[in-house]
């Protein structure tokens, strides 16, 4: 969903959002890894460059320190691209014991650094550099083809567990971006959430990423934003719909926050509501992913 009556706009994201949040982090990590959470200081950082079918992707790596292997996760970013919040989202997870990779999802564009990701989505300039730099990702087959690239570099690392299922999650059109790389790689990902997908996750298309799901062997958690749920409220129903006939497993629900709500330093973001999401997102996780 970009909608720029939806979207949330600018984005701001300073250091005392970063320590709310980590402040958050290690509470969560305690209670999903029976208390044998890594401090977000114990988290072991690189930028790492990915080999795909299309060039050579820049991706922020994350990974717990110390000895052990643990379960892959792949972060699809939202429409503004890999930035701090996502970089710390990353940090987060792998505290919690998870390989983690932030792929920039614009690399046919160029290096997130070189991106201009600091745009206002309201504004129509900025809005149509955005949306150019969607239309990359969006291309047909393009997560189809990055994400075996993104799965296949966390699964040459001798961090990850392999004998355990992958997760993947999206925020905006990462929600759609996730659902492709479940059906895309079904034997591999076994858990998927999507955090204000809005209208990208149901389309008219034939391939709609809800026609997606019976390709996919995976477990769902679906955080709708309560602002597209108003646009568009019978989406919800098509989603549950469409898990229900695949038999896949499915939370999908509608949380009292806007389009945009869980990326720390956008506009709207609501930290209860987030902190409420990661929970799901964590307890479908530590149940899927084994």
């Amino acid at each position: 969903m970009c909608d720029d009556e939806i979207h949330p706009g600018a984005i701001d994201y300073d250091v005392a959002v970063s320590r709310r949040f980590f402040s958050v982090a290690g509470l969560a990590a305690a209670s999903f890894v029976g208390g044998s959470a890594h401090a977000a200081g114990a988290v072991v950082e690189k930028d790492v460059d990915i080999k795909t079918p299309d060039g050579m992707a820049d991706a922020a790596l994350f990974y717990p320190s110390g000895k052990g292997s643990w379960p892959a996760v792949l972060i699809w970013t939202d429409i503004f691209g890999l930035r701090p919040a996502f970089r710390d989202m990353g940090k987060r997870l792998a505290a919690q014991g998870y390989v983690v990779l932030v792929p920039n999802p614009f690399y046919r564009k160029g290096r997130a650094a070189t991106l201009a990701t600091n745009l206002d989505f309201s504004k129509p300039d900025d809005r149509a550099k955005l949306m150019a730099l969607a239309g990359t990702i969006g291309a047909p087959n393009a997560a189809e083809s990055d994400a075996p690239a993104f799965l296949g570099f966390l699964d040459s690392l001798p961090q990850t567990d392999k004998t355990k299922k992958a997760g993947v999650q999206g925020y905006c059109m990462g929600g759609a971006l996730s659902f492709r790389a479940a059906a895309a790689l079904p034997a591999r990902i076994g858990a998927v959430g999507s955090f204000h997908g809005g209208n990208g996750l149901v389309t008219a298309g034939p391939t709609s990423p809800h026609l997606l799901i019976a390709k996919s062997t995976a477990s769902y958690v679906v955080c709708q934003a309560q602002n597209d749920d108003k646009a568009q409220p019978t989406l919800k129903d098509t989603l549950k719909a469409a898990f229900a006939e695949a038999k896949r497993p499915a939370s999908v629900e509608v949380f009292a926050a806007d389009h945009g709500w869980c990326v720390p330093g956008n506009a709207v973001y609501n930290e209860a509501e987030a902190e409420r999401a990661w929970a799901e997102l964590s307890a479908l996780y530590k149940k899927a992913l084994v």
